[in-house]
């Protein structure tokens, strides 16, 4: 499936780049509003394995997706937690999604392997508490680099159906040189040993890969390097106009599209079970 990208039509160069700078500083100031909620762990959701749902807890049918459905595993950016995800979340969860959850990891964490290890430890948890095999994630920045690390040099293509990256430095992005002071921008750096492992062969792979860039991510340098090109992968890139790093995981159109990617694999699973979906 191709997802087409998000249009914009600038009046003059500039005007998008004002309205990115805006929007991002709006999308700032509300996430430092949430960032103590979000410092706490999330609670881990109780034990429901999946089965058909009791008619006073069905779900409207315009609302309801096959009932086994994939969970869905959000992780966070560098230096962020879980509460960049609040807006996503509801999107998701007011359309059906049934099992959402996020994973903090430490922001003392010096290793990107590290936190990918973590991530498994997350996920086998999630697979025996829902009775799920697979689920999918949605990573921003960091987070899906490590998602990928996962999916990629871990096994976890066994568990990951789909992995969706926002602004993710999949080549490694020079921004901000100082920074690399800290172990992890150094791994997101171009040529960095995380950077080379990602870039050996990946045979038999079987997550698909959707990758968010947008044409003005001033954290992305250049801003291409938020696409992934792999040939062992099964990867599309969408391009996302007009707005910036901290926006992607906010913004009503990508959370929009996020829900179609999601919803293409549910029908690609389908059509390989003969199961029907909503």
């Amino acid at each position: 499936m191709r997802i087409p990208p998000l249009p914009l039509t600038p009046l003059t160069p500039l005007l998008p780049l004002l309205r990115s700078t805006v929007l991002e500083l709006a999308v700032l100031f509300g996430h430092l509003m949430l960032y103590p909620a979000g410092m706490r762990p999330e609670r881990p959701e109780p034990l429901t394995l999946d089965g058909p749902r009791p008619e006073s807890e069905a779900t409207p049918e315009f609302l309801t997706p096959a009932a086994d459905r994939p969970p869905v595993v959000l992780l966070h950016g560098f230096v962020d937690n879980r509460s960049v995800f609040v807006l996503l979340r509801r999107s998701l969860a007011r359309h059906g999604w049934r099992h959402l959850t996020s994973l903090n990891y430490s922001p003392l964490t010096c290793d990107l392997r590290t936190a990918a290890e973590l991530l498994a430890r997350h996920i086998e948890d999630i697979c025996a508490r829902t009775g799920h095999t697979r689920v999918d994630v949605v990573g921003h920045s960091l987070g899906g680099l490590i998602a990928r690390y996962y999916t990629q040099r871990l096994g976890g293509d066994t568990r990951v159906r789909t992995l969706v990256t926002l602004g993710t430095p999949h080549e490694g992005t020079r921004v901000a040189p100082p920074m690399s002071a800290h172990p992890l921008v150094r791994q997101m750096r171009p040529g960095s040993s995380v950077i080379a492992e990602l870039a050996l062969p990946a045979p038999g792979c079987r997550t698909r890969f959707v990758s968010f860039w947008s044409d003005l991510d001033q954290i992305m340098v250049p801003v291409e390097t938020a696409c992934l090109h792999h040939p062992d992968l099964v990867a599309e890139n969408v391009q996302v106009s007009g707005i910036g790093h901290l926006a992607l995981p906010v913004h009503p159109a990508v959370a929009a599209t996020i829900r179609q990617v999601l919803q293409a694999s549910d029908a690609a699973a389908a059509s390989t079970t003969g199961v029907s979906v909503a």
